[in-house]
């Protein structure tokens, strides 16, 4: 078991962390949200945070550490038992600076780093902003070395921003510390577990006695588990109160969750020892997949399983063999009233799935077939197929073979029927996006894929959507260069990458001036230098701006649009940042910096007197005859300053300026 503490929300609004396990957002897709285990969530968005602030307990020694946190440039390493709840309380502290005073909107950057070498990128750490560095799960000694020595730059690279960075260190691994690391670090011990417990319990408002939590059976497990144990527990509390079919009071509620925590895999390797034959093995495993699927399309699963795993069916008639009610009840799985199949006892099903990945290896690529035909099936819901997408990406991921996933996502992306986004492409690879110990594996797939020119329209539209619904969230400069990627390639799914890529850049200011950088370079470049230059013309227009606008930024993305021949690209570009001028005499200092961008060259001076000419003539308004009066003011005087510098040699940059 791992030692992650993750949250349980009820009633969710937005994107929750649903359990224990990774955070799963599909938006349009009307998904319920499902308690969950193996994956691990990167998301540090602000609602996360404040749902998992909601149920925390802090562990011993934790004001320490905030203490050491609060300074700017301040980084602190957390030493910690597997088990504690140590990634929270490193969430926790970093989620705390500040927060006085604070609104969602003005909130300084928070961001994971990747723990792997090969997963980095620049880092450039601002003012404020906090960093979260996770490396629990480091197990060599030769990989903690490397990680040292990048923590150490990183480290430097904080103070010197007045940045803030929490550190997760390795388990086990204190011989090999370097000795400057002991100034840094606190140890932090394990919070009560009963305390986990209630406040997660209260925060589900579910109504019960303090005596109630004195079970024996509950105090040890409260006392030996991992707190992403203790923390499932309470989920599945609620779980058995929401579902309605175990009892009124809490004491029953609470019994089937100690039954799923403590007893659940033995059980079902009780079961399928007793059960020998491949139909009923088959059915017991698809209903495990597709619970809470209607029967029917649940028995169409079943049969495209058999089929898959190459079973004979019986050469008697369907009359003749036993039927498909009687196999179910066998089996312990009940038809609700709504037609639905589910399993009699609490969490039965997801330790079915456990139980079959890990101890049937040999049929795993039948299962990843089977998985990509059945979640397909005409009698599923979206709800339904994604459901299934997650449970068994949840499978593979546990036991090592990301491969398998990825290849389902390549597979139903293709497949995808005119301009759709497919749902069950984007569960899956976004599952893999949040998982920790391979999301790396799935970025640097995502930037295999983004880069080929094979690519289909399909995969790129899941591409365009899982850049923008996870990785803008954990990796934002990941998600622009992959972005960029699919915005050069043509069709109507580059043309959606495009429109993401410029949106990303608008609602964030350091991804804006990223992308004025990277495409500044590629302007010059030999591939495809056109299309560049238009998206940074694009760019730059005052629909894709930050407010407040970022002039640095802009004059220079400006110098380099105005330093090419003119294009029919100018004129929106020009006219919307000439009407802003009218409407808001704040914006006038575009028109200033504007001209300084292209002071240096003639034929663009000339070029934005001629579009302020047209643009003043098509609405004859006061206001736009005063700016397009002050525009040519600044026009002639870049131009009288060209004159006059003829005899004392070319200007510099800053000398335009």
């Amino acid at each position: 078991m791992t030692e992650r503490e993750h949250v349980f929300v009820n009633d969710p609004r937005g994107p929750v962390n649903s359990g224990a396990g990774g955070q799963y957002i599909f938006y349009g897709l009307g998904t319920e949200w499902m308690t969950r285990r193996g994956v691990e969530p990167l998301r540090l968005v602000r609602e996360d945070r404040e749902r998992l602030a909601d149920r925390f307990v802090p562990p011993r020694h934790y004001r320490h550490a905030a203490d050491r946190l609060e300074k700017p440039g301040s980084v602190v390493l957390l030493d910690a038992t597997p088990g504690s709840g140590r990634r929270a309380a490193a969430i926790m502290l970093l989620h705390e600076l500040g927060k006085e005073g604070r609104t969602a909107g003005d909130e300084a950057r928070f961001e994971e780093l990747p723990a792997a070498e090969k997963d980095e990128g620049p880092f450039s750490p601002g003012e404020g902003e906090r960093f979260l560095l996770d490396l629990s799960g480091i197990t060599d000694e030769e990989t903690y070395a490397r990680a040292q020595h990048r923590l150490a730059l990183r480290r430097s690279q904080v103070q010197e921003a007045g940045a803030h960075m929490a550190v997760v260190l390795p388990a086990g691994m204190e011989h090999v510390h370097t000795w400057d690391l002991d100034a840094y670090t606190v140890r932090l011990g394990r919070p009560r577990g009963v305390a986990v417990v209630t406040r997660h319990l209260r925060m589900d408002r579910l109504a019960f006695r303090s005596a109630d939590l004195d079970d024996p059976g509950l105090q040890s497990l409260c006392q030996r588990s991992p707190m992403r144990e203790v923390a499932r527990l309470a989920g599945l509390v609620r779980t058995a109160r929401d579902s309605g079919r175990f009892g009124t009071d809490f004491a029953g509620w609470l019994d089937q969750a100690m039954h799923a925590v403590s007893d659940r895999a033995a059980e079902v390797g009780r079961q399928v020892a007793e059960v020998r034959t491949a139909p009923e093995r088959a059915l017991l495993l698809a209903v495990a997949v597709f619970e809470e699927a209607g029967a029917d399309v649940v028995h169409e699963a079943w049969q495209s399983l058999m089929r898959t795993v190459r079973h004979e069916e019986e050469e008697t008639t369907e009359l003749a063999r036993i039927d498909y009610g009687e196999r179910l009840a066998g089996l312990g799985i009940e038809r609700g009233s709504d037609g639905r199949l589910r399993f009699g006892r609490l969490a039965y099903a997801d330790a079915v799935r456990t139980y079959f990945w890990a101890n049937f290896p040999g049929m795993r690529g039948d299962l990843r077939d089977w998985i990509g035909h059945a979640s397909g099936l005409r009698g599923l819901t979206t709800d339904d197929r994604v459901n299934a997408v997650v449970r068994f990406g949840e499978r593979v991921l546990a036991v090592e073979r990301p491969d398998h996933l990825f290849g389902l996502v390549t597979r139903w992306a293709d497949g995808a029927a005119g301009m759709s986004c497919e749902p069950r492409a984007l569960a899956a690879l976004e599952l893999g996006l949040t998982h920790e110990r391979f999301g790396g594996w799935f970025r640097r797939r995502m930037y295999e894929c983004a880069r080929s020119g094979s690519l289909t329209d399909g995969l790129a539209r899941v591409l365009t959507a899982a850049c923008l619904q996870s990785l803008r969230t954990t990796h934002p400069e990941q998600a622009l260069v992959r972005l960029h990627y699919l915005a050069l390639r043509e069709g109507e799914a580059a043309h959606e990458a495009r429109e993401a890529l410029l949106g990303l850049a608008s609602e964030d200011r350091s991804v804006h001036r990223k992308l004025i950088g990277r495409l500044r370079e590629r302007v010059h470049q030999v591939h495809q230098p056109g299309l560049h230059l238009r998206l940074l013309t694009e760019l730059l227009g005052k629909d894709r701006t930050p407010d407040p606008a970022p002039w640095p930024d802009l004059y220079r993305g400006w110098a380099t649009v105005f330093s090419q021949p003119p294009t029919e690209w100018w004129k929106p570009l020009v006219n919307g940042w000439l009407n802003a001028a009218a409407g808001d005499t704040g914006q006038r200092m575009a028109l200033r910096v504007m001209v300084g961008a292209a002071s240096e060259h003639l034929p663009a001076l000339q070029r934005l007197y001629a579009i302020a000419c047209t643009w003043a003539d098509s609405g004859r308004h006061a206001s736009q005859e005063a700016v397009a009066a002050l525009f040519w003011q600044y026009i002639d005087e870049a131009q009288d300053a060209r004159a006059g510098s003829t005899d004392a040699g070319p200007q510099t940059t800053e000398e335009a300026r």
